[in-house]
């Protein structure tokens, strides 16, 4: 019953009846909008000053909580009328690097009709006053768990929760697909396995449609919204556990927070609010959350079969290669750190061979970085060798002096075994590579170069990607675009010093 009364100060009338269409549905329909109008402006060019205005506005006000140096995964958005939940479903929107992802997987509750598992769309596309986009292919989803999946005709008419969000994401995407589910109950780690496949290419973001508790007063809501938000933020493996009047989207938040613990995603909350906040009465309120959850993909060399690093270990080699610099300054550490640090650093996995970069910066700028490419040495060698490089014989930068280490923050890239990518042509190797995951190796004759997958944050785009690190090789900037340069990828775990 709490599903069905989420739809926020508006009566609407639902229509039972339903479709269900067998895995081979003609998919010719274009899905109009519905809600149009009602929840947000149905013309083009005031939709789109309320939504520049809010986002502005989202921007001035933006939290200054730190977020990882991860790419974004998944997004949590609230699906109210913008009146009521606009300026938080803004900061959320603000997350989004604008043209980062292709292909948006977006979730949303039944409000409507009540079903098990999900609801997709017939429609090759959906269209709101911002323009139309097409819907992804539902067919290998289907292949795999037709029994998971239906189309049925009076969700895919009447949901708002999708619909609502969708402007918000236009706003920031120019050309991506669009593969909106509805979900009903639903088993949290079935259903997870099969989205997943839909997050395969790296430049798909996972969107979940969601408001929190609704009609409490606005102490007792505020009270409440916080400690489903701390749930959220902690991964909360017992979420399906008390879900008295917290979530109006109770199972795509599971699904959400079953991805992000086996993707070992973190979570950071970037705005909440309530009605009562925005456009309506203190007396019986609806909460509105936006949480991001950013993460790393895991290394995905097939030849590459090493167990990943542990974070433990990780901020062990970050203070190892501290206590490097520290100690090349005839500084020591106290005792029981040290011990501690060892008793880590004794590990066999960081005796394994792998390459490693050192990366040092200052107030966010870089001030050295060094590393080897190639399993020549054992990671606590390398880690000690390159944060020596990276401080002390970077040709880029003047040694680094002892008050500078004090500002320093130092980032341990440890990395898997390259291998060569072959490709036919230019956009071939476009199409090939992907963003935020690749470390990439260009050598032409004697010249090469190498940018780290942190690089990607920078430089987003194949294109200019490529030709930034042709230029650091020493080559013609365009060079990538012939096809005769041997190109070679590699992935990383990445680890960062907590200031």
């Amino acid at each position: 019953m709490f599903a069905l009364r989420c739809l926020l100060f508006l009566t609407a009338t639902v229509f039972l009846g339903c479709l269900i269409a067998p895995p081979g549905v003609s998919r010719a329909a274009v899905r109009e909008p519905v809600w149009a109008g009602r929840f947000y402006p149905a013309d083009r060019q005031d939709l789109l000053r309320l939504i520049r205005r809010l986002t502005d506005t989202a921007e001035r006000h933006a939290s200054t909580a730190k977020r990882p140096h991860t790419r974004l995964r998944a997004l949590m958005m609230p699906h109210a009328g913008y009146a009521y939940s606009g300026a938080t479903a803004a900061h959320a929107a603000l997350a989004i690097d604008p043209d980062r992802f292709d292909r948006v997987v977006l979730l949303g509750p039944d409000h409507r009709v009540g079903f098990r598992d999900a609801s997709i769309t017939g429609a090759s596309h959906w269209r709101t006053p911002l323009g139309t986009v097409p819907v992804g292919d539902f067919r290998l989803m289907l292949n795999d768990r037709p029994q998971r999946f239906a189309t049925l005709a009076a969700s895919d008419r009447q949901e708002h929760s999708l619909e609502v969000v969708l402007p918000f994401l236009q706003s920031r995407l120019t050309r991506f697909e669009l593969i909106p589910v509805v979900l009903g109950p639903c088993d949290a780690h079935e259903m997870g396995q099969a989205i997943a496949t839909l997050l395969s290419n790296p430049r798909s973001l996972l969107v979940v449609s969601a408001d929190l508790s609704h009609h409490l007063p606005y102490d007792e809501a505020v009270r409440r919204d916080r400690e489903t938000l701390d749930r959220i933020l902690s991964l909360d493996p017992r979420w399906q556990q008390d879900q008295d009047n917290r979530t109006c989207g109770r199972y795509p938040v599971g699904v959400l927070l079953e991805l992000a613990r086996r993707q070992q995603w973190k979570p950071v909350l970037l705005h909440y609010s309530n009605s009562g906040d925005t456009a309506g009465s203190r007396e019986a309120v609806v909460g509105y959350g936006a949480v991001a959850f950013y993460g790393d993909e895991p290394m995905q060399n097939p030849t590459d079969t090493r167990q990943p690093l542990t974070p433990e270990q990780g901020a062990a080699l970050v203070t190892l290669a501290r206590q490097t610099l520290v100690r090349h300054f005839g500084d020591t550490t106290p005792s029981a750190d040290r011990q501690r640090l060892e008793t880590t650093l004794a590990d066999q996995a960081l005796q394994s061979r792998c390459g490693t970069f050192v990366t040092l910066k200052i107030d966010n700028q870089l001030r050295g970085c060094i590393g080897s490419l190639s399993a020549t040495a054992p990671i606590l060698e390398g880690v000690c060798d390159n944060a020596l490089n990276a401080a002390f014989h970077d040709p880029r930068f003047p040694p680094l002096s002892k008050k500078e280490l004090e500002r320093v923050q130092i980032e341990v890239s440890v990395l898997s075994e390259p291998v060569a990518l072959a490709y036919s042509d230019a956009d071939d190797l476009l199409a090939r590579l992907r963003p935020g995951i690749d470390g990439v190796i260009v050598k032409r004759g004697a010249a090469s170069a190498t940018f780290l997958p942190q690089v990607w944050e920078q430089l987003p785009r194949p294109e200019p990607f490529l030709s930034h690190l042709c230029a650091k090789a020493g080559l013609p900037a365009e060079q990538w675009r012939k096809g005769d340069l041997e190109v070679q990828v590699y992935q990383v775990q990445y680890f960062e010093e907590a200031r």
